[in-house]
C-alpha cells in the first residue's frame, strides 16, 4: 500500500480517521508513529500528505492536506471477454494501476456462464481489487466497471455509445497479422477502446461484428499470450505509443 486512499465523506474538516485494513497496515506494515507523514489521497479526487496526530491498537488518526491537482483523465477503455474469476482478481488490480478509466466485463462464445455467476462479480468485490491496484500505483483515480452478459446487445447497443468518446477503436485477435502499430495512429493522441477477447481469441463472428463498429483488429505476434497478460502488455504498449515524439 503505497498511498492511503480515503472517500470524501470520510474526511471530518482536515481529520480522518480509520479503523479498518488501512489503520492496521499503518500500525503493523508501516510501524508509523505520531508525528510521521504518509502519502494520501481522496479517491478520484488530488492527493497529499497525512501527518499522523494519534495511533491506539485499531485506530489512527491522521491530519489530511492535500496539495496537488486532480489526476488527468485516463485515455483507455477496455472491453474484456470475461475471464476466470482468479485471473479476473488480477486484471482489475492491473488495470487499475495502469490508468484504465472504464472497463465493460462482456460475454463471448468462449466464455463459460459460470464465470457471470462469480462472487467476485459483486460490486463490494470489484471494487476491493480496483482499489488494491491503486494503492500499489499511489493513483486515485477509480475505473469504472459494468457487466453485459450477452454480446450482440452490448455491441449493438452499448459501444455505439461509449465508443463516441474513443475515436480510435482495437480489437486484439490472434488470427490476423497486422501488429499494434500498422493499425495504430503514432503518435497516439486520442483516447483508445481496446476489446480483448478470452484466451483462444475472438470468434469469427465476434470479430466481424466488432468490425461493423470501427474496431481493427491486431495480433501481439507470434506468442500465444494469457489475457492477464495481454492486458498488461497491450496497456504498456499503448501508453509507450503515446509517448511518441
Amino acid at each position: 500500500m503505497n498511498i492511503i486512499l480515503f472517500e470524501p465523506e470520510e474526511l471530518s474538516g482536515d481529520k480522518l480517521e480509520l479503523t479498518d485494513r488501512r489503520a492496521r497496515h499503518i500500525i503493523n506494515i508501516l510501524a508509523a508513529q505520531p508525528g510521521d507523514q504518509l502519502k494520501v489521497g481522496r479517491i478520484n479526487g488530488p492527493t497529499g500528505r497525512g501527518t499522523i496526530t494519534k495511533t491506539t491498537k485499531n485506530r489512527v488518526t491522521l491530519k489530511i492536506s492535500l496539495d496537488s491537482t486532480p489526476p488527468a483523465q485516463a485515455v483507455t477503455d477496455l472491453i474484456l471477454a470475461l475471464p476466470r474469476p482468479i485471473m479476473l482478481k488480477r486484471i482489475l488490480a492491473q488495470s487499475a494501476a495502469l490508468g484504465v478509466d472504464n472497463i465493460y466485463l462482456i460475454n463471448s462464445r468462449r466464455v463459460e456462464k459460470s464465470f457471470f455467476s462469480a462472487s467476485l462479480l459483486s460490486r463490494e468485490n470489484i471494487r476491493e481489487y480496483l482499489l488494491s491496484g491503486l494503492e500499489q500505483a499511489t493513483a486515485t483515480r477509480l475505473p469504472q466497471v459494468s457487466i453485459h452478459p450477452r454480446f450482440r446487445p452490448f455491441v449493438e447497443d452499448v459501444v455505439p455509445i461509449v465508443s463516441r468518446a474513443c475515436p480510435v477503436r482495437l480489437a486484439a485477435h490472434p488470427a490476423t497479422t497486422n501488429l499494434l502499430p500498422q493499425v495504430t495512429p503514432i503518435p497516439l493522441r486520442d483516447k483508445v477502446l481496446l476489446a480483448i477477447g478470452p484466451e483462444g481469441g475472438w470468434l469469427d463472428y465476434e470479430i466481424v461484428k466488432l468490425r461493423e463498429h470501427g474496431f481493427k483488429p491486431f495480433s501481439m505476434g507470434a506468442r500465444i499470450l494469457r489475457v492477464e497478460t495481454a492486458v498488461v502488455a497491450l496497456l504498456a504498449q499503448l501508453d509507450l505509443l503515446r509517448s511518441v515524439a
